[in-house]
């Protein structure tokens, strides 16, 4: 069973690397350096495009990895704003209030430092007193969700209220428990709804992203950073950069695009 799960590895490797748009044979990186004299883009160790190409992939992994876990959390806050009982809606304000007042930047640094911090003061009371460090990726991921669902819920409970009070009625009338009117009924409006808006916060936790280089991960800002310092090429790396962000709001933008007229096609049919 372990060499199937290593032959498998070695097969991903090896058709990531085939098809890898910047280093692969084909990739962008590849074919500019065969036609140009400077090697700074060369993937391998002789340029920085495999490390640029690796903080491509940390910032799409983050983004991809932090969007359905907001999403998550914030319709579970939304559902705690409309609910008749108190004190879910205070705390439900209280966590959209703090955590849409704070900077990102300062959210994420009381969730990396701050869950160390926790987690070795639980473990001291149990007789561990080594070292504990959170990883940099789940911490990022954390603490960006966090933000986003603080926004995401505001979104959704705008949405919940564009909703007719008679949709859930009409749940009720067909004998359907709350939960699967929500399922079969009011979520699919929702999420019609609610996609512009959702779209504009994919769009802002794109470039939110890069406040995780400032606690050690590899993504776009903290690679193109070593190779600026290392080179003394700023405006070519930072120009490299400025590419990598533009090009993934522009597929964005087209998957949104082609996202929401799907939405109001499936509208019409219905």
């Amino acid at each position: 069973m372990s060499g199937l799960f290593s032959a498998v590895g070695s097969l991903w490797t090896w058709l990531s690397t085939i098809f890898d748009p910047l280093c692969g044979p084909a990739g962008l990186f590849t074919v500019f350096t065969m036609f140009s004299p400077h090697t700074m883009l060369a993937c391998g160790d002789a340029g920085w495009g495999d490390e640029l190409a690796g903080g491509l992939k940390i910032t799409i992994a983050v983004s991809l990895a932090t969007l359905p876990l907001g999403i998550v959390i914030g319709f579970f806050v939304a559902l705690a704003q409309q609910s008749e009982e108190r004190s879910l809606r205070l705390a439900a304000g209280v966590f959209t209030t703090i955590f849409r007042g704070l900077p990102e930047l300062l959210t994420l640094f009381i969730i990396y430092y701050g869950l160390q911090i926790l987690l070795q003061t639980l473990l001291a009371k149990f007789g561990y007193n080594g070292p504990i460090e959170i990883n940099a990726f789940a911490a990022g991921m954390v603490a960006l969700a966090i933000v986003f669902s603080a926004y995401c819920s505001e979104v959704l409970v705008s949405a919940f209220k564009a909703i007719p009070k008679g949709q859930y009625e009409a749940g009720d009338a067909l004998g359907f428990h709350r939960a699967r009117t929500m399922r079969l009924i009011i979520v699919p409006q929702l999420v019609r709804i609610s996609l512009p808006n959702l779209g504009n916060l994919w769009m802002n936790l794109l470039k939110d992203t890069s406040y995780v280089s400032i606690i050690g991960l590899a993504d776009i800002i903290r690679q193109t950073g070593i190779a600026v310092r290392v080179t003394k090429a700023p405006f070519t790396f930072y120009s490299i950069a400025c590419l990598f962000y533009l090009t993934l709001a522009v597929i964005s933008s087209i998957g949104l695009f082609y996202l929401d007229r799907w939405a109001k096609q499936a509208e019409v049919r219905r």
